[in-house]
């Protein structure tokens, strides 16, 4: 099947949008916009470094998923048009070599793709390839035989990269662990989760029925129906905490799981009270006026939504899994760890947090989350420039 690269601005995008100063060109590569916290992420970096004046492209495999409305303005998307990810390294290459971007960036499944393209582009560009979730639990969870031989392609390719980002000391130390890559190889830069969007966003009207005065507490947790978000655990627990409270648990995401979720709902019979609304294209106002977010993974890297909930003043459950709820809640000082898989746990836990008051969270539970702050440790790293 022939590859051919697109090139395309958006509707609001001209060139004068990049007559700024300085005159570097930085390319993210993804394989879409999927419904997921590390696409949000590199949408909130591509804006913060394009607002500094840098020209950015958005590169896509494939330029599809949710997020595609959320492209900033001042990023230009281009499209490789690829049938599946592993079929994008020619079509990366040609865009390398047409381009000549001062760096390259890549994320998730797209990192061996970015690996090989800029070796066989002879482009010198810099390369940072980041780690979002914890390699062990990928592997230990994922029935793949492409995911069960990475470890060894990732130690013998990540070194390729001049930078290899983790987005949480907890996922450097699990991939020195698996992949056997030397610690100091690894730098941790936090994902830019805090920024003016996200205060912004939270003060939008929230029009849903559960959220009226007098309405019982509204248990809020979100992120994709899949089994590394153990939704069937959280189900279960708010089983019990309903026998001993009124609440109810609103679920905002999409995903596989959704029907043996439905089922498990009606089986416990919690059908007026647990409601699973789909992917939302903006969950801020439902995490600002939630009585409770909760976490329940069975494994993360750097969980964005615990972050942005903990920052618009959420009580936080969540469970203490492999990636960085622990680093991020402080060993629980900023809200509740709980084991993982542990419906009674996670029930305690919610019935012990139900009287928490929402209140401001101090500036050092979020600052390193800071927009400004990462794009200047990104833009140290790749360009030297501070």
């Amino acid at each position: 099947m022939k590859l051919h690269v697109n090139y395309y601005l958006n509707s609001a995008q001209t060139d004068s949008t990049y007559m700024k100063t300085p005159t570097e060109r930085l390319a993210f590569f993804l394989p879409g916009l999927y419904e997921g916290g590390a696409e949000r992420i590199v949408l909130n970096l591509a804006k913060g470094i394009s607002e500094r004046g840098y020209k950015v492209d958005l590169v896509l495999a494939r330029a599809e998923g949710p997020y595609m409305a959320q492209i900033p303005d001042t990023v230009r998307l281009v499209d490789l048009n690829a049938p599946r990810v592993l079929g994008s390294v020619p079509a990366l290459v040609k865009y390398l070599r047409r381009e000549r971007p001062s760096a390259l960036i890549s994320g998730m499944f797209a990192n061996m793709i970015a690996l090989w393209a800029r070796r066989l582009s002879g482009v010198p560009c810099r390369l940072a390839i980041t780690e979002h979730n914890s390699l062990s639990s990928i592997v230990k969870n994922k029935n793949d035989l492409r995911w069960q031989v990475y470890p060894k392609l990732a130690k013998w390719f990540y070194p390729w990269a001049d930078q290899i980002i983790a987005v949480s000391n907890d996922v450097a130390d699990d991939l020195t662990r698996t992949a056997k890559i030397p610690r100091k190889l690894i730098q941790v830069i936090y994902n830019p989760i805090v920024t003016a969007d996200l205060q912004a966003k939270s003060e939008e009207p929230l029009e849903h029925p559960w959220f009226k005065d007098g309405e019982p507490p509204v248990i809020l947790s979100v992120g994709r129906l899949t089994d590394q978000k153990a939704f069937d655990v959280l189900i279960q627990g708010f089983y019990f905490v309903r026998k001993n409270h009124p609440a109810r648990l609103l679920i905002l995401g999409e995903g596989e799981n959704r029907p043996a979720l439905e089922t498990l709902i009606w089986q416990l019979g919690l059908g007026q009270d647990v409601s699973l609304m789909g992917f939302v294209q903006n969950p801020y106002p439902y995490m600002k006026h939630a009585s409770l977010f909760v976490l329940p993974s069975r494994w993360e890297g750097l969980p964005t939504v615990l972050v942005e909930a903990l920052y618009l003043g959420a009580p936080i459950v969540a469970t203490d899994c492999p990636g960085g709820s622990r680093e991020i809640l402080k060993d629980g000082l900023f809200g509740r760890l709980i084991p993982m898989d542990a419906p009674l746990a996670l029930a305690e836990a919610i019935e012990g947090s139900m009287n928490d008051r929402r209140s401001s969270p101090p500036k050092e539970s979020w600052q390193s989350f800071n927009l400004d702050f990462v794009v200047d440790r990104y833009i140290n790293l790749l360009l030297g420039v501070s």
